[in-house]
């Protein structure tokens, strides 16, 4: 019997990880009701689950609810999470969810986790791979895909746990064995309010056993310092100091959790390049907070394939033109990394910037830039930036809707600017969902205009 047992619970949202946290409430024997604002969701849901109440677009919780777990997308704004705050009931997240049914086990898994504003899903991915190489029951999930709780009940003994900052707002008792925090830029300044909100609520995961942060970001140093956890952890491109991980002559090294020994050859790493690189030290010092050896280390990086639409070379053209897709470039930090892999760049952007600011990224990489071709919600925005700070390089402002065919006039565009050695590079700065149905709908389509265009 679990402490959830005939309470009644509130799942607001009908998505996967709504229908993950209703399934894991049911089998803990709650009395679950799902919400959502789409009929059509709840149809969708009736079809896959037995015994829970369906009720369209709710704005306050049902009587006798004890607790609501929230889709992390949702506001504490949204009328429905404003009610049930006001009314004393509790609000989490499928996240939290998935900690309280760990901590009622007698043997509940590891949890390492990830966050940051850039490379979350690469440094889950290489974290998995090295895990998976030393032998371990590990799953990567969380944002990256699979729902915590989906893990937990499938009875995997390793989480190697991906965290948006908004799973880390509704996750206030998570507590991982270890945490490691990339990089902090501005990202979704309209869901948190604020840099400070955001940075507060990505420095929770550093609240666990062993901290871990890139010290070559100031602001992550900072709430690296701040951290209450046991062991503080920190990593840099530079070459590292004592309890730190670093690099040094062409190879990733630990002087944390071994006597400086070097691990992996850093030409050895993909996606190459600083980015990362740094993936991979958090990756690394993630499993090496976890007890793995330094031969699972090396063969978990150098088996890694970056996941799809992350810094892809698509062709190279007869001119000598390369095409690369980085669709998963959705902010204005991601795009500096992305832009700073070449020298001469016809730059692909625009969408939905959610508050971020571009000025900075425009003024430091101008000097990059052949040309730029702009989409999107907020291209106005950018092409404004350009404008101030880089007068004389070209710009192309295209009005198109979301599909594949629209995508070969951006592509059109950019060949026409592009001269040989150039880089055609998809790096949005931004978000997708105002043309695109995600990230990778956006790279699948940028990809198919390039190979038709240029096949």
């Amino acid at each position: 019997m679990t402490k959830l047992a005939g309470t009644k619970v509130l799942v607001a949202g009908a998505g996967v990880t709504g229908r993950s946290a209703a399934e894991a409430l049911l089998a803990a024997g709650a009395e679950v009701v799902v919400t959502d604002s789409s009929p059509e969701r709840l149809v969708a849901l009736e079809a896959l689950l037995d015994g829970v109440e369906l009720v369209p677009g709710l704005t306050e919780p049902p009587a006798g609810t004890s607790l609501v777990v929230t889709s992390p997308g949702w506001q504490p704004s949204s009328p429905l999470l404003a009610a049930a705050s006001s009314a004393g009931i509790e609000v989490i997240g499928e996240v939290e969810l998935a900690w309280r049914m760990a901590s009622e086990l007698a043997d509940p898994p590891v949890w390492l986790a990830v966050t940051g504003t850039n490379g979350k899903t690469t440094t889950v991915g290489m974290l998995e791979s090295i895990l998976h190489a030393a032998g371990a029951d590990a799953v990567a999930c969380g944002n990256v895909g699979l729902p915590v709780v989906d893990a937990l009940l499938a009875g995997r003994r390793v989480l190697a746990v991906e965290l948006s900052s908004f799973q880390l707002h509704w996750a206030p008792s998570v507590r991982p064995q270890a945490g490691a925090l990339l990089n902090l830029a501005e990202d979704h300044l309209d869901w948190h309010g604020g840099m400070d909100a955001y940075a507060q609520a990505k420095a929770r995961v550093l609240t666990g056993e062993v901290a871990i942060g890139w010290l070559d970001d100031d602001l992550v140093a900072d709430l690296l310092e701040a951290s209450p956890a046991r062991d503080q952890v920190g990593f840099t491109l530079q070459e590292p100091q004592d309890g730190q991980l670093g690099v040094r002559d062409g190879w990733l090294v630990d002087r944390a959790f071994a006597d400086d020994e070097p691990l992996v050859e850093i030409s050895k790493i993909r996606p190459a390049g600083p980015p990362g690189i740094a993936d991979a030290l958090a990756a690394t010092a993630l499993a090496r907070a976890y007890g793995v050896p330094s031969e699972a280390v090396r063969e978990g990086l150098e088996a890694f394939e970056p996941a799809a639409h992350r810094a892809v070379l698509v062709t190279v053209d007869s001119d000598g033109v390369r095409y690369v897709n980085d669709s998963k470039a959705t902010n204005p930090h991601a795009a500096v990394a992305s832009l700073r892999a070449y020298d001469s760049v016809v730059w692909i952007a625009g969408g939905l910037l959610k508050g971020a600011s571009v000025e900075d990224m425009v003024r430091t990489e101008a000097h990059r830039l052949r040309g730029a071709v702009l989409i999107g919600a907020d291209r106005a925005v950018i092409a404004e930036a350009l404008a101030k700070h880089a007068p004389d390089v070209p710009v192309r402002v295209l009005d198109v809707p979301g599909d594949a065919e629209p995508m070969r006039a951006v592509v059109q565009a950019a060949r026409e600017l592009a001269q040989p050695g150039d880089t055609v590079l998809l790096a949005p700065a931004a978000a997708s969902m105002d043309m695109f149905t995600d990230y990778a709908h956006r790279g699948q389509a940028f990809a198919d205009a390039v190979t038709t265009l240029t096949g």
